[in-house]
């Protein structure tokens, strides 16, 4: 039986310039670090080959330290084999990078920058289709139709972009034949660009990230352990856990009578986890002025915690009574300006946009003479 290791989009170097302090710099270096996790894995499993199915590195200009660093940690975990495809973020279009990489890569590192038959095993070939810019326009996989290969071969391919209009930019649409394995004859197609782990068919996956670096895919990081018993059988796909960090999205749905504090507390992950978590509470449903500002104090308090937690409550709607205008003042400048703010809320002429704006600065003004209060 041959195995591998299938993983994708390392984007190794990626600034992460949307967040502050020793954030950007934690999440980059955990990014270096997955490759140690996934030849541990590999070993585990007793593969000796991972494939890196493009975007291994964030741009085409990875500074010296991260491309040297990240050919080391490879080199290091010799004697498994890492086959390295150009993808969109990486293409072959930054000769720069690709002939350095060939001058620098340690012998156990593989660059598949050229659509040709690389062999894995006595009886198992690969068949790459590195990008060539970082918007072909085409189909790189179409030549694996017509490459022969030996009776008794084990044919896997390996590309990168999007398929079925899956893509991470989205702004593709089939480019990738959704039935390539079984023109191509394929008992396996690797594929990277979407950074959640998504089966296509039997033979075709995308991996995922093994590190993830956005909110938008909910599930963990990881990597795909891939067994093949022989041509033309149905490869055995094993998920396996590689991230340091976890994204989390929590959906918060309140009603009048909620306590979102209470409700918050239920979906934060146990304290321990935390430092590791970076999170994004998304409100919805209806709330009291008073607990709202409570929810967002509730986030503040938190916060610390935590990598990163933020709440987005734009759809959150916000209730609110004359009482809760008493706690914003009882007269004058303040009270005359939450009773405009309120009026605006509710009046059904206004489009919902500037009614929403209404309730967001009413529910700032509640809360700054909370904390003047205070």
């Amino acid at each position: 039986m041959f195995r591998f290791i299938h993983t994708s989009d390392l984007h190794l170097g990626k600034r992460f310039g949307n967040f502050s302090g020793d954030l950007p710099s934690r999440l980059r270096e955990a990014r270096h670090m997955v490759i140690a996790r996934l030849a541990q894995r590999a070993r585990e499993q007793g593969a000796t080959t991972i494939l890196l199915a493009g975007d291994t590195f964030d741009t085409e200009t990875p500074t010296p330290d991260v491309r040297r660093q990240a050919l080391a940690e490879m080199g290091h975990h010799a004697p498994i084999r890492w086959v390295v495809l150009p993808g969109n973020h990486d293409s072959l279009q930054a000769t720069q990078l690709w002939t350095t990489l060939i001058a620098e890569a340690p012998e156990n590192v593989v660059l598949a920058v050229d659509a040709r038959p690389i062999e894995l095993a006595a009886d198992a070939v690969l068949l790459p289709a590195p990008c060539t810019t970082r918007r072909p326009g085409r189909d790189l996989t179409e030549w694996m139709d017509g490459e022969g290969t030996p009776e008794g071969t084990i044919r896997v391919g390996l590309a990168h972009g999007a398929i079925r209009s899956f893509s991470e930019e989205g702004n593709a649409s089939e480019i990738i034949a959704p039935d390539r394995a079984r023109r191509a004859g394929l008992d396996y197609l690797a594929l990277g660009d979407w950074h959640g782990a998504l089966e296509v068919d039997s033979h075709t996956r995308y991996s995922g990230t093994p590190e993830p670096d956005r909110f938008k895919h909910d599930q963990p990081g990881g990597a795909l352990l891939v067994r093949i018993a022989g041509p033309s059988s149905l490869p055995e796909v094993t998920p396996l856990e590689t991230a340091s960090f976890a994204w989390l999205r929590l959906d918060l749905h309140l009603l009048d009578s909620d306590d979102p504090v209470a409700a918050l507390e239920a979906l934060l992950p146990e304290p321990r986890h935390r430092r590791q978590t970076l999170a994004r509470v998304v409100a919805t449903g209806r709330s009291r002025l008073p607990k709202r500002t409570a929810l967002a104090g509730a986030i503040e308090s938190a916060a610390p915690d935590f990598a990163f937690l933020e709440l987005d409550d734009a759809s959150l709607a916000t209730e609110c009574e004359a009482d809760d205008l008493d706690m914003i003042d009882r007269a004058g400048a303040l009270r005359e300006a939450a009773n405009v703010l309120l009026a605006e809320a509710r009046d059904e002429s206004r489009s919902a946009a500037d009614r929403d704006i209404a309730r967001a600065a009413l529910a700032r003004l509640y809360s700054y003479a909370q904390a003047v209060a205070a």
